[in-house]
């Protein structure tokens, strides 16, 4: 939370706070259900594709829960104190699902494990995909306002959800229409190389500077420990 602004008043700061907490609540219980359902479903139609999606939601979990520790502090100095260490459980968090997800893509692109048609699986990948992108755009937003990097990058762990929502509705679609089972574990890929980037990014901090639109913080320079330039807009 190092790059706040400067004219961010304390009863703002609160109710940003009380929002993130909210909203990293909700990501918590909805990615919980998720994964039941998902290592369930996949189990029943022996899919490694949402198996792994299942999984992915008990990661996110992780991710959510580090930030939740981080806002249950009532005093601002130590959540701020906290961040770093958030950051760090929120990088593994991003490496562990790019590890997990590169293994399971190459297992079904070699035949060693493939997606099977499962209307369960569609509709939540499809539920998931509806309701995920609001989820992190409502953190990322409130978590840039407030200067967070752990509240950015968890925002980004969820958003990364919605993409192997994406990947795993159009793999098991077109497995169950047209027997692609390529199709899934060939996008994961993509999702893998990206979660691998933004893990680099929470590892080292950055993301978390305030709107251009806001004066930098006294002090402020090019490559500081959240990896912010001046006049940044946070777009990363």
């Amino acid at each position: 939370m190092t790059a706040a602004p400067l004219d961010l008043s304390p009863a703002r700061r609160d109710e940003l706070t009380r929002r993130i907490r909210l909203l990293v609540a909700a990501t918590i219980t909805y990615n919980a259900v998720e994964a039941v359902v998902a290592i369930t479903a996949g189990a029943l139609a022996s899919s490694t594709a949402l198996i792994g999606f299942g999984l992915d939601s008990v990661i996110e979990v992780a991710s959510a829960a580090a930030v939740a520790w981080q806002f249950s502090a009532r005093e601002h100095a130590v959540r701020e104190a906290r961040e770093k260490a958030t950051l760090r459980i929120i990088a593994v968090s991003f490496f562990a699902l790019a590890a997990y997800v590169a293994v399971d893509a190459v297992r079904a692109l070699t035949g060693t494990g493939e997606a099977e048609r499962s209307v369960p699986g569609i509709a939540l990948a499809a539920l998931s995909l509806a309701v995920m992108p609001f989820l992190s755009a409502a953190q990322r937003r409130a978590g840039r306002e407030l200067g967070s990097a752990s509240a950015v990058a968890d925002s980004k762990q969820t958003l990364l959800c919605t993409y192997l929502s994406a990947a795993l509705l159009v793999g098991l679609v077109l497995n169950a229409a047209l027997g692609w089972s390529w199709a899934d574990p060939a996008a994961a890929l993509v999702i893998a190389a990206a979660a691998v980037k933004e893990g680099r990014d929470a590892w080292q901090g950055r993301g978390c500077c305030a709107p251009a639109a806001m004066p930098p913080a006294v002090g402020a320079r090019a490559g500081d420990a959240c990896g912010c330039r001046p006049g940044c807009d946070c777009r990363g």
